[in-house]
C-alpha cells in the first residue's frame, strides 16, 4: 500500500512539472493530429523551452486520448523525436526530452524598443506615395492575374524580364525620353541599384577608374567603391558635370544629366555632346542614371542623353520606385549589345528573373493608360508639395532656395556661420528630414547646404515642418 502511494505521488509530481497537454488540442485540428504535424508541434515546444530538457513526455496512450488521435500517431511522432536526438527512450521509465536540445526561443527586445515602424520625417529623400486611385487600380490588376494566373507565374522566366513588360517599357522610353531601344536590350531590375551593380560587374574590373559627378549620389558612389573601383570627381556647375576634367585612363563616367543629384542642375547640350565624344574616343562607358526625369514642372521631360549617342556607349538606368513606390522593386536598364549577354548571365545567377506577378500588373498599368494618368496626377502633387516646402523654408529669411523646375528634391543654402551637419540636426528636431550636402562630396572641397525631398508627403505636412525648421534656425547672413 505504501509503495502504491509513493508511485502515485511520483506520477503527480511529474505531471505537475509538465505543460498542459490539452493546450495542444486547439493548435492541432483533426487533420493536424497526424504524425508529421504532431512531431513538428512537439519539436517546436521542445525548442521553445515549453517542454524543458530532461522532462518526461506523457505516456503515448494518455497523449493520444487527450488529442483524440490514434496511439500509433503519437508513438511514431515520439520515434521521430528520438531519431533526431530531441528525445530519448528509457526502458521501463518512458520517453524523456534529451538533456541538451537546440534552444529556439525568440529574441526579446527591451520593451522600449518594441515599436511600430515609424514614418520618415517630411522632407526625407526617396519617399514616394502613389495615390489611392493608383493603388486601387494596381490592386485590381494584381487580383486579375491572381484569379487567372498565366503559365509564366509557375516557371522561371527570361532573366531580362517578361517580354510584355519590356515591350511596354521600350515604347514608353522611345516616346517619353527619346531613348534608342528595343525590348531585347532592356533588363528589368529590382531598381536602379541592382541595374548599376550588374553594369559595374559586366563592364568594369576591380582597379578600374570611374569618373563620377562631384557631389554625387551616395548609393552610386558606394556601389562603385564596393566593387573595388577607383573614383575621380567631375566638377559640377550650372551646366552640369564637366568632362573637361576627365582623368586619363578612366573606363567609365556616371552622370545624372537630366537632373543632377544632388545639385539639381541640368547638363547642357554642349556638355552632353562632349561626354559622348569622350566615350566614343576612349571606348569608355557612360552610365546615365535617369532617376526622376518624369517630374518636370515646366514643359515636357528632357530627352535622354542616350538618344544622342550613335556609338552605343551609353547605358541607361531608370526606375519605377520614384514614380510609383519603392516597395514595387522594379526598374530597368537599357544595355548596349556588347554587354547584353554578360548582364543577362549575371542576372540569371544572382536572382534568376524578376517577379512575374508584379511585372504583369505593371504591364497592364502602362498599356491601359493608367500609368500616364498617374504621372499627371503625381506631377501636380509633387509641384504643390514643392511650393509648400519652399514657402515654409523662405520664412527663415536666411535660407537661399533655388526653386527647381523638375525632380523631387531641392537644395537649401545656409547662413555663413552654420554648417550643414548642425543644420541637419536642427531640422531633425523640428521634424524635417534633410541630408547634408557636404557628405556627398567625392574628391573636391565639400559644399555646404541641405538636400530636402518633397515627394510622398502632403503639402500642408511639408509646409508645417519647413516652418518649424525656419523658426528654429539661428539668425545670420547667407553664405
Amino acid at each position: 500500500m505504501a509503495l502504491d502511494r509513493k508511485s502515485t505521488n511520483s506520477r503527480q509530481r511529474i505531471q505537475a512539472n509538465l505543460p498542459d497537454w490539452s493546450s495542444l488540442v486547439p493548435v492541432l485540428p483533426a487533420a493536424g493530429r497526424r504524425t508529421p504535424a504532431l512531431y513538428r508541434e512537439l519539436r517546436r515546444l521542445i525548442e521553445a523551452g515549453d517542454i524543458p530538457p530532461g522532462s518526461k513526455l506523457p505516456p503515448s496512450r494518455d497523449l493520444a486520448q487527450r488529442l483524440k488521435t490514434s496511439r500509433g500517431s503519437v508513438v511514431a511522432a515520439f520515434e521521430m523525436l528520438i531519431a533526431e536526438g530531441y528525445a530519448v527512450a528509457r526502458t521501463g521509465a518512458g520517453t524523456f526530452v534529451a538533456d541538451r536540445v537546440p534552444s529556439m526561443k525568440p529574441a526579446m527586445l527591451p520593451e522600449a524598443e518594441v515599436v511600430e515602424p515609424k514614418m520618415p520625417l517630411p522632407g526625407t529623400l526617396g519617399v514616394a506615395m502613389a495615390d489611392a486611385r493608383t493603388l486601387n487600380i494596381f490592386r485590381t490588376l494584381l487580383s486579375r492575374h491572381l484569379a487567372r494566373p498565366g503559365p509564366e507565374h509557375f516557371q522561371y522566366g527570361d532573366p531580362r524580364g517578361g517580354l510584355a513588360l519590356r515591350e511596354a517599357i521600350a515604347a514608353y522610353l522611345r516616346q517619353a525620353r527619346g531613348v534608342r531601344c528595343e525590348a531585347r536590350s532592356i533588363i528589368v531590375t529590382t531598381g536602379t541599384q541592382q541595374g548599376l551593380d550588374l553594369v559595374i560587374r559586366s563592364a568594369l574590373s576591380p582597379g578600374d577608374r570611374v569618373m563620377v559627378e562631384d557631389p554625387c549620389y551616395p548609393s552610386a558612389r558606394a556601389a562603385f567603391a564596393g566593387n573595388g573601383l577607383h573614383l575621380s570627381g567631375l566638377a559640377v556647375d550650372a551646366e552640369g558635370a564637366d568632362i573637361a576634367g576627365a582623368v586619363a585612363g578612366a573606363r567609365a563616367a556616371y552622370v545624372t544629366p537630366s537632373h543632377q543629384f544632388p545639385l539639381g542642375v541640368t547638363m547642357s547640350m554642349r556638355r552632353r555632346l562632349a561626354l559622348v565624344d569622350w566615350a566614343r574616343a576612349t571606348g569608355g562607358w557612360i552610365v546615365e542614371d535617369d532617376y526622376d526625369s518624369e517630374f518636370r514642372f515646366a514643359g515636357p521631360p528632357l530627352a535622354a542623353m542616350q538618344g544622342m549617342d550613335d556609338s552605343g556607349r551609353v547605358i541607361y538606368l531608370g526606375t519605377f520606385s520614384k514614380v510609383l513606390f519603392p516597395g514595387l522593386r522594379l526598374g530597368y536598364a537599357v544595355i548596349p549589345d556588347p554587354l547584353l549577354e554578360t548582364v543577362m548571365a549575371l542576372r540569371s545567377r544572382s536572382d534568376r528573373s524578376p517577379p512575374t506577378l508584379a511585372e504583369a500588373a505593371l504591364t497592364d498599368l502602362i498599356r491601359e493608360g493608367h500609368f500616364a494618368a498617374h504621372l499627371r496626377r503625381a506631377r501636380r502633387r509633387a509641384q504643390a508639395a514643392r511650393d509648400a516646402l519652399v514657402a515654409g523654408l523662405l520664412q527663415a529669411g536666411n535660407l537661399s532656395v533655388d526653386v527647381p523646375d523638375q525632380g523631387l528634391h531641392l537644395v537649401a543654402g545656409l547662413p555663413e556661420a552654420l554648417g550643414d551637419l548642425a543644420a541637419v540636426e536642427i531640422a531633425r528636431r523640428a521634424g524635417l528630414g534633410a541630408r547634408a550636402l557636404s557628405a556627398m562630396a567625392v574628391t573636391r572641397p565639400p559644399r555646404q547646404g541641405l538636400v530636402i525631398g518633397f515627394s510622398g508627403f502632403a503639402p500642408d505636412v511639408l509646409g508645417a515642418a519647413a516652418r518649424r525648421f525656419a523658426d528654429a534656425m539661428p539668425r545670420g547672413g547667407l553664405r
